[in-house]
């Protein structure tokens, strides 16, 4: 159960960070020349932009996204991290349990809450189940973590990419004279100024 959820979380997240991430242009940067005092605008790549969202990302988990703009993905990001380090706890918790009944049924005790219900196999196995459950939850919540730093910096690395109209990309069907069958294709057109 822990397995699938980890996946199905880990899929979501790297469908919406990628399916989102081109939603600005480029970045522009308004200078004023001093000798003429006209305003122009000035394409530019900002190569540190990536870094420096991965680095606020690393230090407080959506704050990268924040940087970016895409402020609908913090959410997300303190959903996956905040419900993998709940099951980190909860895991954490029952194997205790298990884990001190087991340890008093040793020292002699015959009263713990588990006596009629379960032999001393069976305390073993919870406990086996319940660490287990455990280090899937931790890697789920390292992943989430790290997934939050990758958003991050791919988000900011797509914000600097060029969508301009020269730029198209376009089916493109040809028949092919030799086995009678039609070829598909994609043709990419770069129009140069």
């Amino acid at each position: 159960m822990i397995r699938k959820f980890f996946f199905t979380s880990i899929f979501i997240l790297g469908w919406c960070s990628c399916s989102f991430s081109q939603a600005q242009d480029s970045l522009t940067i308004e200078s004023t020349m001093t000798s003429t005092k006209n305003a122009f605008k000035l394409d530019l790549y900002d190569p540190l932009a990536p870094a420096r969202s991965a680095f606020y990302s690393a230090i407080l988990p959506g704050l990268g996204q924040a940087y970016n703009g895409s402020y609908w993905k913090i959410p997300l990001v303190y959903a996956g991290i905040g419900t993998s380090l709940y099951l980190v706890l909860q895991n954490d918790t029952e194997y205790q349990r298990y884990r001190n009944a087991y340890k008093r049924r040793l020292a002699g005790f015959q009263d713990d809450e588990f006596q009629n219900i379960l032999e001393n196999e069976g305390l073993i196995n919870a406990q086996k189940q319940f660490r287990q459950n455990k280090e899937f939850a931790i890697l789920a919540t390292v992943a989430f973590y790290l997934l939050n730093i990758v958003d991050a910096n791919v988000d900011a690395h797509l914000k600097q990419f060029d969508v301009s109209k020269d730029l198209t990309l376009r089916p493109n069907f040809e028949p092919n004279f030799m086995s009678g069958n039609i070829d598909y294709g994609l043709t990419l057109n770069f129009k140069l100024n």
